[in-house]
């Protein structure tokens, strides 16, 4: 029978699973402050080129859930500490479903967002065409 042996030898498995889903939570935390920095460039060349207030109300949206977003991981990041005290099945599951629903709200944004941004890149492109 094959033993799964930890990573590290010195740590657990559950600890290197946190330590897993902490760099996720960093990844995500340093995408979405990105899109933070793209959406302002969005908005401005928006309002100098373009000048469609759909676009210009759905862009300043997405950056309002950005921020929102951004709050939730922020938070959800102090709390994983809590997941190393875990000692039952019931906690374990919490902190994963948390995590999954945390994931899962982040590829939604993220897919929200870059639907918005090819449409606004499309735009431009039009825009540069006349």
């Amino acid at each position: 029978m094959n033993v799964a042996r930890p990573f590290y030898t010195h740590e657990s498995d559950s600890k290197i699973m946190i330590k897993k889903d902490k760099e996720e939570v960093n990844n995500w935390t340093e995408d979405l402050e990105y899109m933070n920095e793209e959406l302002e460039y969005l908005l401005d060349i928006e309002d100098r080129m373009l000048n469609n207030s759909r676009l210009y109300q759905e862009l300043h949206d997405i950056r309002r859930e950005n921020q929102l977003r951004l709050g939730e991981l922020y938070r959800y990041e102090g709390s994983m500490r809590n997941a190393i005290e875990c000692d039952t099945m019931e906690c374990d599951a919490f902190y994963l479903h948390k995590h999954e629903k945390n994931r899962n709200a982040y590829l939604d944004h993220v897919k929200r967002y870059r639907n918005l941004k090819s449409r606004v890149l499309s735009k431009i492109l039009l825009y540069a065409k006349r």
